[in-house]
């Protein structure tokens, strides 16, 4: 057994491998892009501005890069930098991005969340055929929006090498946000295995990166706190699904080395600042299995912005960001340092930096969470855990009787509390839960061989912050505290709903829509263009989820009536239903996703036609 940090749990290799990153090999600032050493301006090489578009010549390829205090040979790079470098375009002004492929393989890249036609959107197989060795494609497109997004590959498992980078578009008109300077935060999860291994091991067993299960004696301390009855219960409906409640992460920090803007914590990324500055912090979570918690004790953050669109500020103290998902928030340094600390859903590793009023100067790192486990609420098991505040009703069944012993089937339903059918789903004060359709299916049609269990009654958790909450004593971001600035135009009602589960089978690694991974299915979803709909997104997995539509914005119901936030993408919690408002304006073949990398390699894709 290994031995523990006394403050943070981190094992003896975790500390021992935090001592050799002190010794980061000299010159890897130097492959560091322009952005995280604190230049955020448009002076790149790379990059003309020409005839009233913004030009940028990118190179893709492998570049040996020392990560740590190890060398790695298997990085892919643009322009030889991990992340990327910064594209800065400006709204109303078109972008040209020559991208040139010196790999072996074929390669794309999607730009995240931007609004563009579906041809230059990057995915091989739906929109383009992709980037061959030796070729140079051309992107094209007017840009439309402003905010904080991203760029990445969508071929294979290239993203998980470093095939990632920032955007940051410019208004066309001034912002009402004031602030003195402005630093990307690009949080990551690095492998110095190969990618192709690691999903090996998630098929061949299921926990296989998980060294943080329970023990006989976790079962005693919950007899303590339950009763032996309820413990007893709890534990066999875990080991029925074959599965442990601390799976939170399918890939943890014994695998992963965690990356702020491609520096380890033993790097020390650092932004400076004069004293007295408002200063904007843009994070983008490029990793490519990690949701991370973000915090910087002891100075409050005023969230502005989500997936590059404007909210009416909130301040906080801490956010959860989802694969994928991006925030802006301005920050008030009142000391000479402050530490941003990042540390994984699970609990197994962090990153940190610093912002600071000069060079070499640091603030103590905090030790992290205590680690954390799934509760009833992730089963729909009533108010039976704090997990933010928010009781949970309804539950979780098994399906197909595959996983769930000689039972033929597991049914953990307790509650089937609902809202009345009648219920609007942004009625002010009535949960955001959009009952106003039919109600969720559980037939063939959406819970076909690939979908292990159901969630028999699926409830609104917007409310809640999610795992690993549950004893904070300060503010945590959920989603229904944001709130747009500007209504969105389409004031139309959905006339049509559109039902997907999200399902799983953590045993067999099986990823899937509906029970059916990408492979399995007929042809794409429909939707007809102009038209207003409703889609409904139900986890019957024990699993978050972020959910990525490209080329659309989803408009989350949050309660917030005409000022729902817009989201390209949306974590689903465990046990969850949420719903989004789509105006289908954009014609063509678009990716529909989870975002975690090898979620989407195991199937859980599809594609959305707009007809």
């Amino acid at each position: 057994m290994s031995e523990k940090h006394p403050d943070t749990g981190l094992s003896r290799r975790r500390l021992i491998q935090g001592a050799a990153a002190m010794g980061l090999l000299a010159g890897f600032d130097s492959l560091m892009p322009a952005f995280a050493r604190g230049n955020l301006d448009n002076s790149n090489v790379y990059h003309t501005v020409r005839d009233g578009a913004d030009v940028y010549d990118l190179t893709i390829a492998r570049t040996p890069l020392t990560i740590g205090s190890r060398l790695s040979k298997q990085p892919i790079t643009i322009n030889g930098t991990l992340p990327a470098p910064l594209i800065r375009l400006k709204q109303g002004r078109e972008a040209i991005m020559r991208v040139t492929n010196t790999l072996a393989e074929a390669t794309s890249i999607h730009w995240h969340g931007l609004i563009l036609p579906f041809q230059m959107d990057g995915v091989p197989g739906v929109s383009f055929p992709g980037i061959m060795p030796g070729e140079t494609f051309e992107y094209r497109f007017p840009v439309e929006q402003h905010g904080t997004y991203w760029y990445h590959s969508h071929s294979g498992l290239q993203e998980q090498l470093g095939h990632y980078g920032p955007i940051i578009i410019d208004p066309a008109e001034p912002e009402p946000v004031a602030y003195d300077r402005e630093y990307v935060v690009v949080l990551s999860d690095w492998t110095f295995d190969s990618p192709g291994d690691v999903f090996r091991n998630l098929k061949v067993f299921e926990g296989y990166y998980n060294y943080n299960q329970r023990t006989v004696g976790d079962f005693f301390k919950d007899v303590e706190t339950m009763g032996w009855s309820a413990a007893w219960s709890k534990a066999g409906m875990w080991g029925r699904m074959r599965m442990s409640p601390r799976d939170i992460l399918d890939v943890t920090g014994s695998e992963y080395t965690y990356l702020m803007n491609g520096s380890p914590s033993a790097s020390n990324w650092t932004g400076l600042f004069r004293p007295g500055e408002k200063i904007r912090l843009r994070f983008i979570n490029a990793s490519a299995m990690t949701y991370f918690d973000v915090r910087i004790p002891g100075l409050p953050m005023t969230v502005i912005s989500a997936d590059g669109q404007p909210v009416q500020p909130v301040e906080t103290d801490e956010f959860r960001i989802g694969v994928a998902e991006t925030y802006d928030v301005i920050v008030e340094p009142t000391d000479m340092a402050h530490t941003v600390f990042a540390q994984s859903q699970d609990r197994s590793g962090f990153v940190r930096g610093t912002l600071a009023s000069r060079k070499g100067l640091e603030a103590p790192v905090p030790p992290m969470y205590p680690r954390t486990e799934r509760g009833m609420a992730a089963m729909g098991m009533g108010a039976m855990g704090k997990n933010g505040g928010q009781a949970m009703h309804g539950g979780m069944e098994m399906a197909h009787g595959d996983m769930a012993g000689d039972s033929g089937g597991m049914n953990m339903n307790m509650d089937h509390t609902r809202m009345s059918m009648d219920a609007s789903p942004d009625t002010p004060g009535l949960s955001p839960v959009p009952t106003a359709g039919r109600p969720v299916s559980h037939g063939p049609d959406n819970h076909g061989p690939g979908a292990a269990m159901v969630a028999s009654s699926p409830q609104s958790r917007l409310d809640e912050p999610g795992v690993g909450f549950e004893t904070v004593d300060h503010r945590v971001l959920t989603y229904s505290q944001l709130r747009s600035i500007d209504g969105w135009p389409d004031k139309r009602p959905a006339e049509r709903e559109v039902e997907l589960h999200l399902t799983g089978n953590m045993e067999r690694y099986m990823w899937s829509f509906d029970g059916r991974k990408f492979s399995e299915v007929d042809g794409p979803i429909k939707f007809y263009h102009g038209e207003r709909l409703r889609l409904i997104l139900v986890n019957d997995s024990m699993m978050d989820h972020p959910i990525h539509l490209h080329g659309m914005w989803m408009e989350l119901e949050t309660g917030a009536g005409e000022y729902r936030p817009r989201k390209h993408t949306i974590s689903v919690k465990p046990g969850e239903r949420v719903s989004a408002l789509i105006t289908a304006d954009a014609p063509g073949d678009w990716a529909f996703h989870c975002h975690l990398l090898y979620h989407l390699d195991a199937g859980m894709f599809r594609v959305v036609s707009v007809v």
